[in-house]
């Protein structure tokens, strides 16, 4: 990893109300209500093993297998900590990643589950991306160049890394390559172009982008043989996008709802209004979800007001339970791995 690290450019940063708008929502978000489906959820301890419960038990063994990272948050202001943990499905297993008096964004696993990307920011600078190896437990910079480094996302080969930055002085996406920490500008229009997320086989990625209309995201899919973007019609406001590793489904934040489309109908399932805009994230199987709530009311129990939970849901069995948050702090941005 030491051939990662890229140079500091000189270039002055300016963030624009756009970029601002579109940084909130791609950041850390969470949300307050579950889905009417949480009528047949369970309450999922933290120490319980997978055979404890029906839902995970159920799982194929790439999912129940898997890892889930994710931010809790803590604190307000200068005094916000935010810690970065990862937990398998079923609750057990959580182990600390990272740590920081400041803000941890969009981790996102390669496609082996053994490296994990997130950006962190400090006070008073600018977010840099680092990637954590599960197998070294070593954490490595990989982009702290000036400016708004945010949301990367693994290619499936493991070798190039796609994020957003605003280094030029608008957000624009970017490609580095991991061996030698060489980058290219994919994305070259005025308007805001964030949340890349590579496809499962290499040859394209969605993104979301304001290019129509300022302040209005939609997503769009980018395909590097041609260069060239599409719209991928979802109606209205639509950002965050993830795609399902069949290429079947795409999760995503559907207005204000964590939602699902299934690109071959556009058939849309809407999981939860997430009241801070936190998209739903796939299993690796395609079949599940995770996203995170703020105020749970599981099993008729109110969740911690202060607090949240990561909620699981099934897309073939409608049904939900919710693992607790390790210190009763706001839970945000879920991923899960294999």
């Amino acid at each position: 990893m030491s051939k990662m690290l890229v140079s500091k450019s000189s270039v002055n940063i300016r963030m624009t109300s756009n970029i601002t708008a579109l940084t909130t929502f791609m950041l850390l978000t969470g949300c307050q209500t579950l889905p009417n489906t949480m009528s047949k959820a369970i309450q999922a301890p933290a120490n319980h093993m997978s055979a404890s419960h029906p839902l995970t038990a159920r799982m194929p063994q790439i999912d129940r297998q898997g890892r889930i990272a994710y931010v809790e948050e803590q604190g307000l202001g200068i005094a916000k900590v935010s810690t970065l943990y990862s937990i398998r499905p079923d609750g057990s297993d959580r182990q600390l990643i990272d740590q920081i008096t400041g803000y941890i964004y969009a981790p996102a696993w390669s496609a082996n589950g053994q490296l994990l990307a997130y950006s962190k920011q400090a006070s008073r600078e600018h977010p840099k991306i680092y990637i954590y190896d599960r197998s070294s437990k070593t954490r490595n910079l990989v982009v702290n160049v000036e400016g708004s480094n945010m949301s990367a996302s693994f290619s499936p080969d493991g070798q190039h890394l796609l994020y957003s930055s605003t280094v030029g002085g608008n957000a624009d996406i970017y490609e580095m390559r991991l061996s030698d920490g060489s980058t290219k500008q994919l994305t070259t229009l005025p308007s805001t172009e964030v949340q890349p997320s590579y496809a499962a086989d290499g040859k394209s990625f969605v993104y979301t982008s304001d290019k129509v209309r300022a302040g209005r995201p939609s997503i769009y899919r980018y395909t590097f043989a041609t260069g060239n973007a599409v719209l991928l019609s979802t109606g209205s406001y639509a950002a965050s996008p993830q795609l399902s590793m069949d290429g079947q489904r795409m999760a995503y934040l559907n207005g204000r709802k964590a939602a699902v489309m299934t690109l071959t109908t556009a058939q849309v399932v809407n999981l939860a209004e997430t009241g801070l805009d936190e998209p739903a994230r796939l299993s690796p199987s395609g079949n599940y979800v995770v996203y995170p709530t703020r105020q749970s009311k599981v099993g008729g129990q109110t969740g911690k007001k202060n607090g949240g939970d990561l909620v699981i849901h099934s897309l073939l069995g409608n049904t939900s339970y919710a693992i607790n948050s390790q210190s009763g702090g706001v839970v945000r941005s879920p991923i899960w791995g294999r």
